[in-house]
């Protein structure tokens, strides 16, 4: 029976064939009556499995000779590809290349040549290097060197390569470019980096790039090659892809899209939306734009990348070849991240219809007619109508006969059947055969094991290295397997099982249970004594987790001998045949070996999960394979890690401490090696390969996890430094959980090492990207909310300072994008830009912004030392380092760091006397920090006044809020502020910015009355009893005879509210009038007519104010007696109408003197009247009856003048220094002013003359006054 035949035959005839051997194999029905004897009927049945094994063998060997025949078809065309190649470029190999390709300019020897000799030499030379490169490459460039053809950096090799001009094979320059020596690497680095992708379209910069060489045919170097593309073309295009993974993983698409479009063989084209779905989730978890995609699907569709030197290769073969040489097989599926369908390899829907119509048509007919099948396709057909007989005749056989032959051929049958099933992609009927198999190895039951089953095992072992590479699921069978091998293995030879590494020591457990026994003592002494084994002898069924321990029961002698029995047979599968299975992992395709590795996983945590005999075998062979597939390129890669990292993070997370504390060890193996290799800019792998430590150290409940995972993460990174990029991440996510942590030597472990970085290590911080620094300042942020030591809060905020420091050091300045002629700055205010918007156009802003942001935040924090040492840092980072930022920037900073600040934290609404600056987020300032933060202000803006002269508005609108307060220490912080920005400023300002710092004071001044004078208008309804008593009384609390007792606790309150308001609004409206006036003194030379006139009516309005809160004499009253229950001081409401006035008074009498610029006429009219008031308010205090701001009422003319009393004496002596300043200044008008408004006054100026007095100033200066001023008038 040959194969040939088989592959002829109808199904329908395969069918009857295998069924009527399958009866066959599986004998006479019982109580059925037979010829045969029972020699003849094993013999029957022996041949007929045979022929089921034939059969099965055939259909395996056709398949593999058809697939064979088409790879030698593909190497041909290869080496056809390669000889026309190196015939185009045979001319340069064998030394005559012509004259016209090598350039005189290339060397300058060659230029200063003298001699025709010369020249010739040094093209003999040159074209010796050329031949030479084109055989060997890494020669070529090392001979080219050494005779001085090329210069010896990496720079200048990559130039003579990218130039070309010389005959070099581009074959052979991809090849080089690949290759992982140092120095081949740097070429590679440089021939990239010389390349300028700025804003160049995706697509357009890998044809620009495929232009020069030839992509080589091995994976690995393709992946050294476009990994390095990716991250250049990030580089010069920083906001086209998240990170340079998404360029890395669709470069390799847009090369599968150029293949699929552009060759005539591929049938079932690529379509847009198969494109964009296939590149789904590629920018870092998220979609490109479909419009984005859909534009670079057509560009490649419409205009196929054509790389230098393609071959010319009949279309029949270039399909796949192409894959081949550029070591792409199977690539869309990296691409997809997914698992190829089930479906018949090599064969398309329609030629299946054919021939199954072909079957029914020929169906009805009895003459027998063949058709030769070349396509692989129909063998799908064929397996599908025999492999459940098969299987059956298999298994029946080698359940019921122990004939070393028999079971020897059945189980070649399972592995031919695997071999075909699961290379024709027939998962159901691989799955099937594999877990026979498995089955059969009875290691789920050791005691009934025989040598038929230790042949299954060495089945499973040659099916795992045969067929790797189509076995998908089917791994989990065959590594469970392999896991029961060794479990047995350990047990055989007396070794400690992995329950002792997986348990906390128990010295008085320990003492109980006794050691394990070998062999040897197992068989002297006829039983067992160690639970482990005893589970084992037991056995269970195949499908249970672990051996045995779902069953009870005694364990027989002979259940015992059988065993040791058993594990002698053992001996005959090696560690070494285990161990080869893993290490063959190496070879497997990237579909394989991201199977396996699910596989592998399931199994450890099965038996990790173990509830009798928990182990890490296949945890540790995880580790071991993880390291040998290492160097697989990268997408293949972090296929495998994405299984590895979630089956770290679950484990990981695992109740049992033991089997957490085994596989973070394991996860730190595994990071160390992979830390070793060197990672590009703007690859995000690092922080994916570290991401199961932050999962776990977020997630764990462990105190001894969290901290075993601060401590892997510090050694490993302290270690490993240099090679850190995108792993910082993870690193500060690490140190950001354990910052917040409860536990303090958690705190600690995690600071200490957080303290080390970034004083040592800062550079590594800074040099990978301004995402990572961020990282770096939250992390640090999050250490000040630590609640166990201040000193680390503290200490935390002081390494956010180091940093502006180090960044400040490395020259990290902020570049304006824009010429500096304001233009810039208007369109910035305009549209208010937002500070993250202006970190994301400038690189090195992004580095400023997430630091003084974080400070920002510090400022607002619940505990008073984080906000006023954070307050303090941030003020000082921008004044040591604010020359550093452009002037966009600065308007960011200040908009989005510095003013929120003070939004909301104005302590004009704080009425209580404790209470304290209120933050938008609810949080207090205190006034301390308050008062600092307003004069640093203003330091930043006197020291940066020329960028932040658009922000003035803003600064002023500030100082006016505390100004406005009622409280003195806001206001005298407002006043020191203000007078120490006109002080410094003042000669810069313009008129219009004066006239807003003059409108603020006003406005402060007068914006306060109306609440105040509401405030006093509840004393209205508070009577406060009249003083019985005798002012002498030594008994009494009070000069009044009044006490607590004669008020209610209501009135109480409420009165000593009104007393307290009333001192600070008289403080506040005192301070108001001394900064106007040390403004006004200080710059007078820099005020126009129009700013004096608002000092003059600030002036006017403090004074009014005045005047009128001492016109409640009702109210004083009350007041009075209050303060004398509450024994207190009285407000100080004459000396605020005496400061008023004398101020106002001077700052007139100044403005007449010095100012030319005001109008003198107004001036004198306004000093007049001021006098008038002052002359007014001093005869109130006498017995004439004066109302304040009126003419005297009418009286009868008194004969005589009765003696002043003592409270009229002291109101009068409290009013004298003020109405000398008056009768000066009305003394020093000018002979006409006095002539003209003399006559207003002169009523009063008699009535002071008949009135007593306290003082003789009065006297002197009302003399001075008639002699100067009223004399001259009276006699010219």
């Amino acid at each position: 029976m040959t194969a040939m035949w088989i592959h002829q035959t109808y199904l329908k005839d395969i069918c009857r064939i295998v069924n009527g051997l399958l009866k066959t194999a599986l004998g006479p029905p019982p109580a059925s009556a037979t010829t045969l004897s029972a020699v003849q009927d094993i013999t029957f049945r022996h041949e007929s499995v045979n022929c089921l094994v034939s059969i099965i063998k055939s259909m395996g060997a056709w398949m593999d000779q058809k697939l064979t025949i088409g790879d030698s078809d593909l190497r041909k065309s290869f080496k056809s590809d390669t000889a026309a190649e190196g015939h185009s470029t045979l001319t340069a190999e064998d030394g005559t290349v012509s004259d016209c390709e090598l350039q005189p300019e290339m060397n300058s020897e060659l230029s200063n040549a003298a001699t025709l000799e010369q020249r010739r030499a040094y093209k003999i030379e040159l074209q010796k290097g050329v031949s030479l490169f084109n055989r060997k490459p890494s020669k070529g460039i090392e001979f080219l060197i050494n005779t001085k053809k090329v210069g010896n950096s990496p720079e200048e090799v990559a130039a003579f390569l990218k130039s070309n001009t010389t005959g070099l094979n581009e074959a052979m320059i991809g090849d080089y470019l690949g290759e992982r020596e140092d120095f081949a690497l740097k070429v590679m680095h440089a021939y990239v980096d010389s390349f300028d992708f700025k804003s160049m379209d995706f697509g357009e910069a890998i044809r620009f790039f495929l232009q020069g060489f030839r992509l080589p045919g091995e994976a690995q170097k393709i992946d050294r090659i476009m990994e390095k593309f990716a991250e250049r073309y990030c580089k010069c295009n920083p906001n086209s892809f998240t990170s340079a993974d998404t360029a890395y993983v669709l470069a390799y698409s847009v090369i599968m899209l150029n293949t699929d479009a552009h060759n005539s063989m591929v049938k079932d084209k690529m379509n847009k939306s198969d494109f964009i779905r296939n590149n789904r989730g590629i920018d870092d978890g998220k979609d490109l734009p479909e419009e984005y995609l859909g534009a670079l699907y057509d560009q490649i569709v419409n205009n196929e990348i054509k790389m230098n030197a393609d071959s010319s290769a009949p279309q029949s073969m270039q399909a796949n070849s192409l894959n081949k040489l550029l070591g792409l097989d199977g690539i869309l599926n990296l691409v997809t991240w997914k698992q190829t369908e089930e479906k018949a390899l090599g064969a398309n829907g329609l030629l299946i219809r054919q021939i199954q119509e072909q079957f029914k048509a020929k169906s009805g007919k009895s003459e027998s007619v063949y058709h030769s099948v070349s396509d692989v396709a129909i063998l799908r057909f064929m397996v599908e109508v025999c492999w459940g007989p098969m299987l059956a005749a298999y298994s029946v056989t080698l359940d019921q006969s122990d004939d070393r032959i028999a079971t020897t051929q059945c189980l070649q049958g399972f592995r031919h059947a695997v071999h075909v099933t699961a290379v024709m992609g027939m998962q159901t009927q691989r799955d099937a055969f594999v877990t026979s198999t498995a089955k059969f190895t009875f290691l789920h039951c050791a005691a009934d094991m025989k040598q038929k089953n230790v042949d299954a095992v060495k089945a499973i072992i040659s099916i795992a290295i045969e067929d790797g590479n189509h076995l998908q699921d089917s791994w989990e069978h065959i590594l469970t397997c392999l896991s029961r091998i060794e479990h047995l293995q350990l047990l055989g030879e007396g070794s400690s099982t992995d329950t002792s590494i997986l348990s906390v020591p128990n010295t008085e457990i320990d003492e109980k249970v006794p050691k394990p026994s070998g062999i040897q003592s197992l068989k002297k002494k006829g039983s067992l004594q160690n639970p482990a084994v005893m589970a084992v002898v037991r056995g269970g069924s195949y499908d249970s987790a672990a051996v045995g321990a779902n069953s009870s029961g005694l364990v027989t002698p002979e259940q015992i001998n059988q065993f040791i029995a058993n594990l002698n047979l053992l001996e005959q599968i090696g560690s070494s045949e285990l161990n080869h299975v893993f290490v063959h992992s190496q070879r497997l395709n990237s579909e394989a070996i991201v199977a396996f590795v699910k596989a592998l996983c399931k199994v450890s945590i099965a038996e990790l999960q173990s509830p009798t005999d928990p182990r890490v075998f296949s945890l540790t062979k995880l580790v071991e394979i993880a390291h040998y597939n290492m160097n697989r390129i990268r997408l293949v890669w972090f296929r495998i890690w994405n299984v590895l990292s979630d089956f770290f993070v679950s484990v990981g997370l695992s109740e049992n401490l033991s089997v957490a504390i085994f596989v973070m060890d394991s996860l730190r193996q595994l990071a160390m090696k992979f830390l070793e290799r060197e990672e590009l800019a703007n690859y995000n792998f690092q922080n994916e390969f570290l991401r199961p430590f932050v999962i776990v150290m977020q997630k764990s409940n462990s105190i001894e996890i969290r901290e075993l995972i601060v401590r892997y993460v510090s050694q490993m990174v302290l270690s490993r430094v240099s090679n850190v990029k995108s792993g910082w991440k993870s690193v500060f996510m690490v140190f950001t959980a354990a910052a917040v942590d409860e536990r303090k030597n958690i705190v600690l472990l995690a600071f200490g090492t957080m303290e080390k970085i970034v004083r040592e290590y800062f550079p590594h911080i800074s040099e990978t990207d301004a995402s990572t620094f961020s990282d770096c300042v939250r992390c640090l942020i999050k250490f000040t909310n630590s609640k166990f030591d201040s000193d680390i809060s503290l200490n935390a905020i002081g390494f956010l300072r180091f940093c502006a420091i180090k960044l400040a050091e490395g020259g990290l300045v902020c570049a304006d994008k824009s010429p500096d002629d304001g233009s810039s700055v208007s369109a910035v205010t305009k549209n208010d830009r937002d500070l993250q918007s202006f970190a994301d156009s400038d690189d090195h802003a992004s580095y400023w912004v997430p630091l003084l942001a974080g400070l920002s935040e510090l400022t607002s924090d619940s505990k008073l030392a984080i906000r006023k040492s954070s307050t303090e840092v941030l003020f000082n980072v921008l004044k040591d380092h604010g020359h550093l930022f452009s002037r966009a920037f600065w308007i960011g900073v200040f908009s989005s760091v510095v003013l929120p600040l003070f939004n909301g934290a104005s302590p004009v609404k704080q009425d209580s006397p404790t209470s304290k600056s209120t933050r938008p987020d609810g949080s207090t300032w205190d006034p301390e920090i308050s008062a600092a933060a307003v004069l640093s202000l203003v330091d930043l803006v006197i020291r940066f006044f020329n960028v932040l002269r658009p922000q003035l508005p803003n600064v002023v609108s500030i100082l006016a809020g505390y100004l406005k307060s009622t409280k003195q220490g806001p206001a005298s912080t407002g006043v020191s502020a203000t007078y120490r920005l006109t002080g410094e400023l003042g000669s810069r300002f313009s008129k219009d910015e004066w006239q807003e710092i003059l409108l603020a004071i006003k406005e402060a001044a007068t914006s306060t009355l109306p609440g105040f004078m509401k405030i006093l208008r509840s004393m209205d309804d508070i009577k406060v009893p009249e003083n019985s008593r005798s002012s002498t009384n030594t008994e009494t609390s009070s000069d009044h005879g009044l006490t607590k007792d004669d008020l209610e606790e209501d009135n109480l309150q409420t009165s000593a509210y009104v007393v307290s308001k009333m001192k600070s609004f008289i403080a506040v409206q005192l301070l108001i009038m001394q900064v106007i006036t040390d403004i006004y003194k200080a710059n007078l030379q820099f005020l126009v007519a129009s700013n004096i006139n608002i000092i003059v009516e600030i002036f006017s309005s403090i004074t009014s104010h005045a005047q009128q809160l001492n016109s409640e004499t009702v109210l004083q009253k009350k007041i009075k007696k209050v303060c004398s229950i509450l024994e207190t001081s009285e407000p100080p409401m004459v000396h605020f109408e005496n400061e008023a006035y004398q101020n106002y008074l001077n700052f007139l009498q100044d403005l007449i003197k010095n100012n030319s610029s005001a109008p003198k006429e107004m001036n004198l009219r306004s000093l007049v009247a001021v006098c008038e008031k002052i002359l007014l308010i001093y005869l109130s205090c006498t017995d004439y009856n004066y109302a304040r701001q009126q003419k005297p009422v009418e009286i009868p003319v008194t004969h005589w003048i009765l003696p002043l009393g003592i409270a009229k004496k002291e109101k009068m002596a409290a009013r004298t220094p003020l109405l000398v300043s008056a009768l000066k200044a009305l003394s020093c008008l000018e002979k006409d002013s006095c002539r003209k408004y003399i006559a207003d006054i002169f009523h009063l100026l008699v009535d002071l003359v008949r009135s007593d007095h306290s003082s003789n100033e009065v006297q002197h200066a009302l003399s001075n006054i008639f002699q100067a001023c009223i004399g001259p008038i009276i006699m010219p």
